[in-house]
């Protein structure tokens, strides 16, 4: 082998082509490419600009010019002017910059090809923009507006809204938190007549009216004909109210055209360090118009498409912890609405959410000076704060605060009619959020604790009638005494004033406010960025430990770390499980039972691992609380009291319940049954 490898080396070494003999094999493929891209550069058509393209040049940038200084087209790479009535100017096509005289010679060139195409597609969008091709052309500037809590950017080109920034928040990548940037967020009124269609965000508008809270984005089509969107920032609000102005425009729109369209694009930017959790939490939310519409949103989890058919009084584009809400004075006549998730291989996945595009229709009229106006809400998703702003639709309940989710029904209303209040109210002279959490946490737990004494106190009943009931089961074994066992054990559940259920009727009473601040906490932007003990920040997890794996199917859930609250209050739901598992008889009949118990606190702990740390801690603080009742109910309440009373009960004569005659008239037809079923079988035989 080594032999044979020697030789090859060899061979290839003396066969080795010498610097002379590569040149001269470079030199003969660089002249077979110039010779194919020479055959295949014949073989194209011959492009130019014709005459009668020049000349429509000329008369669309001539007639639509408001002033000398505009007369021209400005399209990116398409700089055009006119010098004498004659079309002057340059294309820039692939960084190669031609004069617009070359245009008019005919070539094969691609650059060449190009740069008439360029010019042809820009004219195209020039002669369909009619009176309004005069302001496709200008200088982009910005006009900021801004108040105590909000700070807008309205930008001359389309006239829109281009940034929000919220004074008072921080993102977690950035100083300030920004619910919309000119890079991922566009908005556009698309306005047509019978032939045209014109999209504001083309065009170059003139800032008027310019003042910290006020200004007029006009558009002067000539002929005395205007159209401008006017927006004013009102003081100490979230709120931008933004007014369509108008004059003369029947002699472009006419009057039977009855709607504009509105687009809305958006790249959901990121917020939170927690980018899991706030994923989850974003969708396009709206609300039906009429004091009766509720608010529905799109998928909060992978794509969704919808088409509505029903007015609309607002559509928003919500997160986790904040919004931006575009709320009609009128209403919105229907919408088509998607969401997409960035997929986990896109070069913006970790700093944005979805792609969100809306598009409606406003109500309008041309010969109205104000023919639609709005509402933009930008602002962080605070109960309070949304429910205050229903001042700003008399007619109907805007329902803002919707775009909390508090959770269904029942949960929404202990949410919105106990916790918000008493958590806001205990906020107003307590600074840590800790602590309040602890309080509201205590007079929870006062408040159910006679339902949690009432718990433990059928758990004892039923601890002292074990031995009993375990005589029952000896005396009726096997399936075939199943009935009679179980009208022996119901009798003395009856006679001892017991009751199966009076151990879990209390907790499920109880489940309600757990499911309630199980949504609650998660949406309260309260916690955002307050800090507590090791938590950095309640919303999010407290993370003592982080890594770059991936675990296999429980890492969308899990994440990659583990938070300490979490694992505190799984431990502590542990100890809570051992110290139940003691008082009941329940894992000596079904021992499967025992391992469930145990496994659920393991469950607890996946899911909960990536939730904010405000609710671990809620969780865990409750069931310390809880542990110490059950110790102080052991305390007050001892097993020989228990017997006592159901001695008592034994002792006072008892009308059979309804339920109970119920039941033994049930097995009593099931042993009427099986006795006539072995009938049967006999006469088989």
């Amino acid at each position: 082998m080594l032999l044979m490898c020697a030789v090859i080396f060899g061979f290839t070494m003396l066969n080795k082509p010498s610097e002379a003999e590569l040149a001269e094999r470079q030199r003969i493929q660089d002249s077979i490419a110039a010779a194919q891209k020479q055959t295949a550069n014949a073989n194209k058509p011959m492009t130019m600009l014709s005459p009668d393209e020049v000349r429509q040049l000329q008369a669309v940038m001539a007639e639509h010019s408001a002033d000398s200084s505009r007369q021209g087209i400005d399209d990116g790479n398409v700089k055009l002017g006119l010098v004498d009535g004659q079309v002057t100017g340059t294309v820039t096509v692939a960084d190669i910059t031609l004069a617009f005289d070359e245009l008019l010679s005919a070539s094969a060139d691609d650059v060449h090809r190009q740069a008439v195409e360029a010019v042809k597609q820009a004219l195209d969008k020039y002669a369909k923009n009619g009176a309004f091709a005069a302001s496709m052309s200008g200088t982009e500037q910005i006009v900021k507006l801004r108040n105590d809590s909000l700070e807008v950017e309205v930008s001359t080109k389309g006239g829109v809204i281009t940034r929000a920034k919220l004074l008072a928040y921080k993102a977690y990548n950035t100083p300030l938190v920004e619910v919309i940037t000119p890079e991922d967020n566009q908005y556009s009124f698309v306005l047509s007549n019978n032939t045209q269609r014109f999209e504001t965000q083309n065009f170059f508008f003139t800032p008027e009216q310019v003042t910290d809270s006020t200004v007029l984005m006009k558009l002067d089509l000539g002929g005395g004909a205007t159209w401008g969107l006017k927006y004013t920032l009102e003081r100490g609000s979230y709120m931008v109210r933004m007014e369509m102005v108008q004059s003369g425009m029947s002699q472009i729109i006419p009057l039977n055209i009855n709607s504009v369209d509105l687009k809305w694009h958006q790249k959901m930017a990121r917020h939170e360090e927690g980018k899991m959790f706030e994923e989850r939490n974003s969708a396009i939310y709206y609300k039906y118009a009429g004091e009766n519409g509720d608010v529905e949103y799109t998928k909060e989890s992978g794509d969704d498409e919808e088409d509505i058919k029903d007015r609309l009084k607002w559509i928003s584009t919500k997160n986790q912890f904040f919004s931006a809400v575009l709320i009609a004075d009128s209403v919105f006549g229907g919408a088509h609405l998607e969401s997409r998730e960035i997929k986990k291989d896109a070069a913006d996945y970790q700093t944005h959410l979805k792609v969100m595009d809306i598009r409606t229709t406003v109500p309008y009229a041309s010969d109205k000076a104000n023919p639609a106006s709005f509402y933009f809400f930008f602002g962080p998703n605070r109960y309070k704060l949304l429910s205050s702003y229903d001042k700003y639709s008399p007619k109907e309940d805007l329902k803002l605060t919707k775009l909390i989710p508090l959770g269904w029904k029942l949960f929404r209303w202990i949410n919105t009619g106990i916790i918000i209040p008493v958590f806001n109210w205990l906020g107003s002279f307590i600074s840590s959020y800790g602590i309040i959490i602890l309080i509201l946490t205590i007079l929870l737990k006062i408040v159910l604790s006679p339902l949690t004494f009432k718990s433990y106190m059928s758990q004892a009943k039923m601890r002292v009638l074990g031995p009993d009931i375990a005589a029952i089961n000896e005396k009726y074994p096997g399936q075939e005494n199943a009935m009679k066992r179980q009208q022996k054990t119901m009798e003395l559940y009856s006679l001892a004033g017991a009751n199966p259920m009076g151990g879990c009727l209390p907790m499920l009473l109880q489940m309600p406010i757990l499911i309630a601040m199980f949504t609650f906490f998660p949406s309260c932007i309260e916690l955002r960025g307050q800090a507590f003990l090791w938590a950095k920040d309640l919303s999010a997890p407290d993370k003592i430990w982080e890594w770059g794996a991936q675990i296999p199917f429980i890492t969308n859930y899990f994440g990659n770390h583990i938070s300490l609250f979490c694992l505190l209050m799984t431990v502590t739901n542990i100890g809570y499980t051992y110290l139940t598992m003691q008082s009941q008889q329940s894992q000596q009949s079904m021992p499967g039972m025992k391992v469930m118990m145990y496994l659920m606190p393991l469950m607890f702990l996946v899911f909960f691992n990536n939730y904010a740390s405000g609710l671990s801690y809620y969780y865990f603080i409750s069931l310390l609380i809880t542990i110490a009742q059950t110790y102080a109910c052991r305390a007050l309440v001892s097993e020989d009291k228990v017997r006592a009373t159901i001695a008592a009960n034994r002792a006072k004569p008892r009308k059979k319940s309804g339920m109970m005659a119920r039941l033994e008239e049930m097995q009593r037809q099931q042993q009427q049954m099986l006795k006539e079923q072995e009938k049967r079988n006999k006469k088989k035989k």
